[in-house]
């Protein structure tokens, strides 16, 4: 592998170096392969990748820094990053050094979250299974950043790759020599909102998809932070615009630029269409190995070696949408793989290894645990999802029990889509639930079901009150449900009812009679609560 691929630290330092890290102490190989991604937390310690990076975030006394590093080097580590610092204790330096890890620093107005963000795109976390190398336009296929780069290199300016919505999907190095608009346009993955409103003002956008010519953008209209001159073009395929090529470079745009610009537009689209072609073709195969895996059957053991969770005590969660409406089944696909995106995206930046699909239309995601509290810590990270995605994404989600061994992977998912299950039956009540918490009322739906396969014909006291409700409007079932969901208390039944307590006492007489049911007798209570909660 060279020097830059992707999950090098050379290719690391070539695209955020200067802008968002720096080595604060102790050095760096190159040619050294990063493993992933950790956030610290000291009340819950992650799981540990080789060669991972080690976000110390909100970590600032010395002794605790010092701690931190022995312990990620002792996990296998190679680099801590904390917030920029001029020195450190002679402690922490001499931690660093014992354990062979190197101390960066992120640069102040940068975000621990941006950080992350960057560092996965680059390391492509997230892949699945082995690709064959594949070359479009002597760049490997779908690399923007090396496309950026090669960019780059001919325009001698920073160039970004750009999604119709201004997003950053590529960035090339260099960025610190344009300007303060660029550098926040790189940290932030997204060009500023007043930037682009001030573009969509000025008729950049429309000119910019008219045609495939490049276009000159004044760097005094942009107002304040931009001093470098832009040039862009739009990357089609066919008649769709893909997105655009922005430069920040002085001077005119001559005859040179301009076709170089519209090569590269070109092969950006190429290497765009193979991205979004291998990110259907990755959905495609995730969804697969995620549904072998939580099947339990033969192929699971494989399917989880292949996502890199062999060997792994995992537990299964299960999610689905509850707003979907009158979407149309284009729109509810399309809803449910942004939950799968969201959900994939919350669970692997505080979970390394987790694998989250699409499979029908439930969201399944296997959690790799290594404590006994799996359950807990399950419901903690959907708990904290639903509150950060809110009503965007309105989601249900169920949590089966930690699976030790293969063969129980199959029994925590059927647990999982259990608990989700009995959440669609509450409505609002409640958006998360371990089959722990919600047992009972899943057997009671077992039960509910059974009766209802085998066509049992209703009888005995509920049929009998149904039947006088039906003729005589008396409100009897109601009166006997609220009666048992107050253990006995006519004054609380009564005003749930809103009714006067000695009218509540008339009925629950007539219940008496009429259903001839003995209310005194436990097990006649028991049988008439069972009855009202499964049919």
């Amino acid at each position: 592998m060279s020097p830059l691929s992707r999950s090098s630290w050379g290719r690391v330092f070539d695209d955020l170096g200067v802008t968002l890290l720096d080595v604060a102490h102790g050095g760096i190989d190159v040619d050294q392969q990063i493993g992933g991604i950790v956030i610290h937390d000291p009340l819950d310690e992650p799981v540990y990748p080789q060669n991972a990076i080690v976000l110390a975030i909100a970590v600032q006394e010395a002794d605790a820094l010092a701690e931190l590093v022995a312990a990620a080097g002792r996990r296998g580590a190679v680099a801590v990053v904390v917030r920029a610092s001029t020195d450190f204790p002679e402690e922490v330096r001499a931690a660093a050094d014992g354990a062979r890890v190197a101390i960066l620093s992120l640069a102040r107005g940068a975000t621990w979250t941006q950080l992350a963000a960057l560092l996965r795109s680059l390391l492509a976390e997230d892949d699945v299974g082995y690709t064959p190398a594949e070359s479009l336009g002597g760049v490997s296929s779908g690399d923007l950043f090396a496309v950026a780069n090669a960019i780059a290199a001919l325009l001698d300016a920073p160039v970004t790759i750009e999604d119709r919505s201004s997003r950053v999907l590529a960035f090339s190095g260099g960025q610190e020599q344009a300007d303060e608009s660029r550098v926040e346009t790189i940290i932030g993955r997204q060009v500023p909102d007043r930037y682009a409103r001030e573009l969509t003002e000025m008729g950049v956008f429309r000119e910019l998809y008219r045609d495939d010519m490049p276009v000159v953008v004044d760097p005094v209209r942009l107002g304040e932070g931009v001093s470098t001159q832009r040039i862009a073009i739009a990357v089609r395929a066919g008649d769709e615009v893909l997105g655009s090529i922005w430069a920040a470079m002085d001077g005119a745009l001559t005859p040179e630029r301009t076709a170089t610009l519209r090569d590269a537009a070109k092969l950006v689209a190429l290497h765009l269409l193979r991205v979004r072609a291998g990110a259907d073709a990755q959905r495609r195969l995730r969804a697969e190995l995620v549904s072998r895996a939580v099947d339990g059957g033969a192929e699971a053991r494989d399917a989880l070696s292949r996502l890199g969770l062999a060997g792994h005590r995992v537990c299964v969660v299960a999610a689905t949408l509850t707003a979907l409406g009158d979407a149309t089944e284009h729109d509810a696909l399309a809803d449910r793989e942004r939950l799968t995106d969201a959900l994939a995206l919350h669970l692997s930046a505080v979970q390394h290894g987790a694998a989250v699909a699409l499979v029908g239309d439930t969201v399944y995601g296997v959690l790799p645990v290594a404590d006994r509290v799996a359950e807990e810590r399950a419901a903690a990270l959907a708990v904290d999802f639903l509150q950060r995605v809110g009503d965007r994404i309105p989601a249900l989600i169920g949590i089966g029990r930690p699976a030790d061994a293969v063969a129980e992977i199959a029994r925590s998912r059927a647990e999982a889509r259990r608990a989700l299950r009995v959440l669609s039956e509450r409505g609002a009540r409640r958006t998360v639930a371990s089959i722990a918490d919600v047992e009972t009322e899943s057997l009671l739906l077992d039960l509910r079901d059974l009766r209802s396969s085998r066509g049992d014909p209703a009888s005995g006291a509920l049929a009998r009150l149904a039947a006088y409700d039906e003729l005589h409007d008396a409100h009897l079932i109601d009166t006997l449900a609220a009666w048992l969901d107050s253990f006995g208390d006519v004054g609380a039944a009564a005003a749930s009812c809103f009714v006067h307590p000695n009218t509540f006492r008339y009925r629950l007489r007539r219940v008496a009679e009429v259903g001839a049911i003995d209310l005194d007798d436990p097990d006649a209570r028991f049988a008439a609560m069972l009855d009202l909660r499964t049919r």
